[in-house]
């Protein structure tokens, strides 16, 4: 089975930094898409940033672009959201996603880790 497990979430002040980490196990496939999603309390879930597992072919939220960077490095089996200038609009729990191909319909996404929380004050 796949595993995705998320981690790096935490409380920063508005203009902090975190990178969020997604630990990625049991993917045998060489071509992915990697997600990143968020959902605020009352709140649909709404994508973040993609990357094919290639490294090619990102996509970012207008609300984030600019100052988000999603990446991976398959070698170590990591995917992460670099985010900077944090916003208290940022304050969501941010997912890991994972599906064959690049989707804009979130429900159509297989594989889902947990969550972590990113609060931004």
């Amino acid at each position: 089975d796949v595993q995705l497990v998320e981690s790096g979430g935490g409380s920063v002040q508005a203009g902090g930094s975190l990178r969020l980490s997604c630990a990625v196990s049991g993917l045998t496939y060489l071509n992915y898409c990697m997600g990143w999603f968020r959902q605020a309390p009352g709140k649909e879930r709404e994508g973040v940033a993609t990357i094919r597992t290639s490294g090619v072919n990102t996509y970012y939220a207008d609300s984030v672009k600019g100052r988000f960077t999603i990446s991976t490095d398959m070698s170590n089996y990591t995917v992460y959201l670099d985010m900077t200038g944090l916003k208290p609009e940022d304050t969501a729990t941010n997912y890991c996603a994972a599906h064959p191909y690049c989707s804009h319909v979130i429900d159509r996404w297989t594989y889902w880790g947990q969550g972590t929380q990113v609060t931004v004050s």
